[in-house]
């Protein structure tokens, strides 16, 4: 990342495809911790913009955990039945200064993550069109299963966004410094 957003700015968050089309773009985020390696950030209902022009909003608030290293990104969903995780298997996450914007690369897989731990790999199908269709590295293929594994030992072991004092830590900081 280049110039890091300063904590309680706000940033939006921008997907690309690996052919370097924009995929889709969230609002706003407020950030929260920011560092070299990480970026954590707050969002509650806001507008998510498709690459056909489709628009929605997300329906609660939401822990957003970026690496500048790792091949993922998790956001932490705030339920009333508890703490969902949708993990977008990507690129490392950059910080684009002029668009004021965390960037990241989308490469279809995801995980979902229940509150009791469960999980499921998504958009298989997805990605193998896209890998083929895209042309992409065999090394990027590999880095991409990796970090499959990577994520799953995360989930099993409690580890990073995946620990339950994670997203209690990061939404009392929310409330704390920022909630008016």
């Amino acid at each position: 990342m280049s110039r890091f957003p300063k904590e309680g700015s706000k940033i939006e968050i921008q997907s690309f495809k690996h052919n370097g089309s924009l995929h889709r773009v969230w609002e706003e985020t407020l950030v929260l911790k920011s560092t070299e390696e990480e970026l954590i950030g707050f969002n509650d209902r806001i507008m998510v913009s498709e690459s056909d022009g489709r628009q929605w909003r997300t329906r609660e608030p939401a822990i957003c955990y970026f690496s500048t290293e790792l091949w993922f990104n998790v956001i932490c969903m705030i339920r009333e039945d508890g703490i969902y995780y949708y993990c977008n298997l990507g690129s490392p996450s950059t910080f684009d200064e002029k668009d004021r914007a965390v960037k990241y690369i989308d490469y279809d897989l995801d995980i979902k993550v229940y509150p009791d731990m469960s999980y499921m790999i998504l958009d298989e199908d997805e990605y193998e069109k896209h890998r083929r269709e895209m042309n992409y590295p065999k090394a990027i293929d590999r880095i991409l299963k990796d970090n499959v594994q990577i994520l799953i030992q995360w989930i099993r072991s409690r580890k990073g966004p995946f620990n339950p004092a994670f997203v209690e830590t990061w939404y009392r900081e929310y409330e704390t410094r920022y909630r008016r």
